[in-house]
């Protein structure tokens, strides 16, 4: 159940929920929802980011992460982000119509650890 870190043993459980730039609408079709959930998933696989469960509404994203101990909130953001954002523009080149800067991501977030609510915020992410 625990994870093992070097010296650290235990679960790092984060929600996250990160929004569109501007809050556009941009994933109301399921082409993209696929596009942004492969995505954030290679993300995080890339740099050992365990997803527990990912939520992709029309314009934000909700999950539950198991983000190594090692790891700061801030850079785990700025890697499920970046990576994500540079991803989704190679698969989906009409995205540069919409944001002509690269930025698919509004630059706030929300982040915070779960301890004994995993069960509750696991329902209200699956419900979203």
């Amino acid at each position: 159940m625990y994870q093992t870190y070097g010296n650290s043993v235990g679960n790092n459980f984060k929600h996250v929920q990160i929004t569109t730039k501007y809050r556009y609408n941009m994933m109301r079709k399921e082409k993209l929802r696929v596009f942004c959930r492969v995505a954030i998933e290679e993300a995080c696989k890339k740099h050992g980011i365990g997803i527990e469960i990912i939520n992709v509404q029309s314009n934000h994203v909700h999950l539950i992460v198991d983000c190594p101990r090692t790891m700061c909130d801030s850079k785990m953001i700025q890697i499920v982000k970046g990576l994500s954002s540079y991803l989704l523009f190679r698969m989906c080149e009409d995205l540069r119509k919409r944001y002509s800067r690269g930025n698919f991501w509004n630059a706030g977030y929300f982040c915070c650890s779960i301890g004994r609510d995993f069960d509750s915020v696991f329902s209200y992410v699956k419900n979203q």
